[in-house]
């Protein structure tokens, strides 16, 4: 039976193939044939050779699609569909002699579906964004400003309050400084102290549209887009994330898509090096420091990077079941930058990881709704990572780069809150690492408390 409708697939194929080819044959000819004519005095250009620039520009139209061809192909369209679709608009002598052809959509879908999921686990990762300027890369539809420039003054400078009043951080930094100055040695102690009050501080009072919100806060892949649906602050920033701390089981499961992510001076063999070692080291703080009962799940999904988010979620959907006191899902990565970009800060004199939380859409820009990574949670996703956001934007400013928004599901289905987060990149050392944990076990604690 399978061998059957292979068979009739194939001879499906080479009847709309062999039907193109004809009819690219046939244009092919004419014009070499028309371009063969002279103008009444055998110099000026006559009737013919512009009929010939006409039907050669033509050609160019129809053949120059390689960009959209492959954008359909990013997008999770078989490569043989895309083709037949520019041959069909193209040489209606291949729509009648394939019309009889019946497609096969059942098996197409399934292909299709595939291919979307698989593109899921090998493009995660955002390599081109360039933060020293401020920009997200050509592939990201974003408008930068310069409220993070200023919000990374206030975090360098402790600014206090909004009556001015300076902080403790602010005055030991003084110090510090006017130590330096006296060619004193400065001793720092290197033990992290969560932010008491915020050092920058939104008002939300004014008017906070579309385009306020996506140039503030995100940056939009060009694979997707960003329906205004979603950006309504009353649901981003209102929505109530406290877990229930009464709960007699975890609250919240952290877990790694890609547990195999290392830094560049993680161990060989030594997964505390690796981000699966800054996903025990974030459990640990949210259990000792915040009271939160946490499961930290380092299963190994990513032998074969295209297949991890499809590898996972079978044991993602056991463990919910079988702990449905678990409210928030954590997928903890760290992110692969290009060149000698370095997404470190220093955070009261220790060297510190930035990060970046990350939302899927299942939303292609190209062909809309991803039916085969639903997620009915998209907007509490969404309120999620905005409300961290803020939340890190005002503690720790400067220490969370833009919420990134993709085409795909990325797991993010499992519950209302749930978060993929990117911790540093592959040239971050452990230490940055380590030290960024702390900053995101408050943000988070902000957030869920």
């Amino acid at each position: 039976m399978l061998a059957v409708k292979g068979n009739k697939w194939k001879n499906n194929l080479k009847k709309k193939v062999i039907a193109g080819l004809i009819a690219a044959c046939g244009v092919c000819c004419i014009i070499s044939l028309v371009r063969g004519a002279k103008g009444g005095d055998g110099q000026q250009p006559g009737p013919m050779q512009y009929a010939a620039g006409f039907l050669n520009d033509c050609m160019a139209r129809a053949y120059f699609q390689i960009p959209a061809f492959l954008e359909d192909k990013e997008n999770g369209v078989r490569e043989e569909k895309a083709l037949e679709r520019i041959l069909a608009r193209q040489f209606p002598l291949y729509s009648y002699v394939t019309a009889g052809v019946e497609p096969e959509r059942e098996k197409e879908d399934a292909v299709t579906a595939e291919l979307v999921r698989r593109q899921e686990g090998s493009d995660e990762d955002v390599k081109n964004i360039d933060e020293e300027n401020l920009d997200y890369g050509d592939d990201a539809l974003h408008i930068e400003n310069d409220i993070l420039k200023e919000m990374e003054r206030e975090n360098n400078t402790g600014s206090g309050t909004e009556s001015g009043t300076e902080s403790g951080e602010a005055q030991e930094e003084a110090e510090e400084e006017t130590a330096e100055e006296e060619g004193q040695p400065v001793e720092k102690s290197g033990v992290f102290e969560a932010a008491s009050y915020p050092a920058y501080t939104y008002d939300w009072s004014e008017k906070w549209d579309y385009e306020a919100l996506v140039s503030n806060f995100y940056a939009v892949d060009n694979s997707t887009r960003l329906r205004e649906e979603y950006m309504d602050l009353n649901k981003l920033l209102y929505q109530d994330l406290t877990v229930n701390e009464e709960a007699e089981g975890p609250q919240i499961l952290i877990y790694h898509t890609h547990a195999s992510e290392s830094f560049i001076d993680s161990v060989p063999g030594d997964t505390s090096t690796t981000i699966t070692g800054a996903g025990e080291r974030l459990a640990n703080l949210l259990r000792d420091e915040y009271g939160f009962q946490v499961m930290h799940h380092t299963g190994v999904y990513d032998i074969e990077r295209d297949d991890a988010y499809n590898a996972s979620l079978p044991e993602l959907e056991k463990i919910l079941a079988e702990n449905p006191t678990i409210e928030v899902v954590i997928d903890l990565h760290r992110d692969a930058v290009a060149g000698d970009r370095k997404l470190v800060m220093d955070l009261q004199g220790r060297p510190t990881a930035r990060f970046m939380f990350f939302n899927g859409l299942s939303y292609g820009r190209k062909n809309g709704e991803i039916t085969y990574l639903e997620n009915p949670y998209i907007q509490e996703n969404l309120a999620f990572s905005f409300q961290v956001q803020v939340a890190a934007n005002e503690y720790y400013p400067g220490i969370a780069r833009k919420i990134y928004l993709k085409a795909y599901r990325y797991n993010m289905h499992l519950k209302p809150k749930c978060m993929l987060i990117e911790l540093g990149a592959q040239n971050n050392t452990v230490e940055e690492i380590m030290n960024a944990c702390e900053p995101l076990a408050h943000i988070l604690a902000i957030v869920l408390k």
